[in-house]
């Protein structure tokens, strides 16, 4: 699958080694292709210099590992269409013209309410949902690591605690 990154999914993945660099590095072992044009990669490399300049070269080797197009200029008629502000607008549009198959972005703010939808033939997804549609067959269920935990409840009276299945006790005061 053609999968284009939004600026702050490389942003996140520059800035450290955590989940969305691990997202990454698991689709691109899978076989996707990640996707970013200039836009988004300048807007992320600003970003990190002002935020976390550290993050920098690791953007660029990150950078090495994608396809990646170039800035296009701005096609109001498919972005006058699109439903996001203005400034949104060029990050679907790029992922439209790279006839990618999906988008991952973490700006729930303004493209939240369109996850999981497909706008001219680009699927919207959060990092969570692309990696639960593409990966969940990719590596066995996580191992329960915690017990339930017990619940606890307040009586009515002051000073009573309930604990499920055992007598209640009063707290003397």
């Amino acid at each position: 699958m053609w999968i284009f990154l939004d600026a702050n999914i490389l942003f996140s993945a520059a800035k450290s080694d955590g989940a969305v660099r691990r997202l990454l590095d698991l689709l691109i072992e899978a076989g996707h292709e990640c996707w970013a044009d200039g836009f988004v990669a300048e807007e992320a490399r600003r970003n990190l210099a002002a935020k976390f300049p550290d993050g920098l070269p690791v953007l660029d080797t990150l950078l090495a590992r994608l396809r990646t197009g170039p800035i296009h200029a701005p096609d109001p008629a498919l972005e006058g269409a699109l439903p996001l502000p203005e400034k949104d607008r060029p990050v679907l549009a790029a992922a439209i013209r790279h006839r990618c198959e999906a988008l991952v972005t973490g700006d729930r703010t303004h493209f939240g309410r369109l996850y999981g939808k497909a706008i001219h033939g680009v699927t919207i997804h959060s990092p969570r949902s692309i990696a639960e549609a593409l990966l969940a067959h990719a590596r066995p269920p996580p191992k329960e690591l915690r017990q339930p935990r017990r619940r606890y409840a307040v009586g009515a009276r002051p000073g009573r605690l309930r604990v499920p299945g055992k007598r209640t006790a009063s707290r003397e005061r």
